[in-house]
């Protein structure tokens, strides 16, 4: 039986908005009052290594001068926000940037409830992480149709920035669709002047019918603050990503063996098409479910599943959420002929086995990609198939998944797993590229 969330809430009949108060004024507080309980504060322990001098890392120097081993690390307490879905299962969603390497999270509620909370799963790649608490009486938000949210909107910010207590900011959706705020993520982004600041990370942005239509998720400021260009993850793709990880624990991205592209004016011309909304079709593999679909090279998707396509970002995120066995429509242009083509996301084609062990990322294991393997072309040059992983392991929680093909460590190509081993000895930081399914990610280990 399949599992999806149901969001069972106190606050599950939205009342008309009241725009005026007794004196007649405009006012959104009837709003306010509605879907604030469900939005929550979360507190995150973890631990970090103390930011020393490095003689103090060193074990003969700990031992020589008698340095006690547990002066090595210290407690760190961040602060975050989250949004009740389910009151009835206690979940909650945030960022996976608010609770990444968490020891212990704790939710508090706006009647200063405290609870603990259990990490369900998270998925790096949208930023999105679900938890779960034990409560009565709680108040969840609905979950509203961000797909319907046009510019203009009118919005509301819930959270809890720089830890001073719950906050209410208003604005409006200033553009949808933004991405190409990072190298790792399946960004879909509504942008929003409703001021979001530090601390406002997993809060909620409610339509003015006191739904949840974003997860409040990043900022663009110079000085870390606030100036008008905040973003938020769409409650879509929000919702899929957490029924996903409900389900299985994690985000299944699946293959439909295709690479895409922005539709620019000269690709348009030269195609003979007449939009520039679209993603073309730039690579199809062979023997994948794409090419036994009958897609080709310079076809331009223009919608999926009946919803219009503006740009690759777009097609990238919402193949992402797919899950594996699943069948889409695509709407396609070759030239200026429309066609309808349906197809099925395939899991990731990998090889299985027992693998290498990685010393620095305990609880993974990887085998090397044999030349003359279809994926050592695919990939032009090799790579290292993750073989299994661990759940709740260093690998797990940085955010490795079996299936995964790494092949490069700070932009160096990798093939083998000596040359991964050496990648990742002694360097402060790393950012591993890797391919899900279709798509390319980037994990950043410090």
């Amino acid at each position: 039986m399949s599992v999806a969330v149901m969001c069972m809430t106190a606050v599950a009949q939205a009342q008309p908005l009241q725009t005026t108060d007794a004196r007649g004024l405009p006012t959104l507080a009837p709003l306010v009052n509605e879907v604030t309980p469900a939005v929550v504060n979360i507190s995150v322990v973890t631990r970090a290594p103390m930011e020393s001098n490095p003689l103090f890392r060193d074990p003969f120097f700990r031992r020589f001068f008698g340095v006690p081993e547990q002066q090595q690390q210290q407690r760190e307490q961040s602060a975050g926000s989250g949004v009740i879905v389910d009151a009835t299962r206690g979940y909650v969603l945030t960022n996976n940037h608010v609770i990444k390497d968490a020891e212990r999270a704790i939710v508090t509620l706006k009647d200063r409830r405290q609870f603990a909370a259990k990490l369900v799963g998270t998925d790096p790649g949208t930023d999105i992480a679900v938890l779960q608490i034990e409560a009565s009486g709680l108040s969840a938000l609905r979950i509203g149709d961000s797909d319907n949210m046009q510019v203009g909107d009118h919005v509301l910010a819930i959270g809890n920035p720089f830890g001073i207590g719950q906050t209410v900011t208003s604005g409006i959706v200033s553009a949808l669709g933004r991405s190409g705020l990072s190298v790792e993520g399946y960004e879909d982004f509504i942008q929003t002047d409703a001021s979001i600041n530090p601390g406002n990370s997993g809060g909620a942005l409610v339509n003015l019918r006191g739904e949840l239509v974003g997860i409040n998720t990043a900022i663009i400021g110079p000085s870390g603050g606030n100036v008008g260009i905040g973003f938020a993850v769409p409650s879509n793709m929000a919702r899929a990503i957490m029924n996903q990880i409900i389900r299985h624990g994690e985000v299944r991205r699946g293959r439909l063996g295709i690479e895409m592209a922005d539709l620019t004016q000269e690709l348009s011309k030269k195609l003979g098409v007449n939009t520039l909304d679209g993603a073309i079709i730039a690579v199809v593999q062979a023997g994948s479910p794409a090419e036994k679909s009958g897609i080709r090279e310079g076809d331009v998707v223009t919608a999926l599943n009946g919803r219009p396509i503006r740009n690759a970002a777009e097609l990238r995120a919402r193949l992402g959420l797919t899950p594996i066995g699943e069948e889409v429509e695509m709407r396609l242009l070759r030239g200026n002929a429309a066609r309808m083509v349906r197809t099925r996301i395939a899991a990731p084609d990998v090889s299985t086995g027992e693998g290498q062990a990685i010393a620095q990322l305990p609880g993974m294991r990887v085998i090397e990609i044999q030349r003359g393997s279809p994926l050592f072309q695919r990939l032009q040059g090799g790579g290292l198939v993750v073989s299994a992983v661990d759940p709740n392991s260093v690998a797990w929680v940085a955010g490795f998944r079996p299936g995964d093909i790494i092949y490069s460590v700070n932009r160096r190509r990798m093939q083998t797993a000596a040359e991964l081993q050496n990648a990742l000895r002694g360097a402060q930081s790393y950012a591993v590229g890797l391919l899900r399914g279709d798509f390319n990610l980037t994990i950043t280990l410090r």
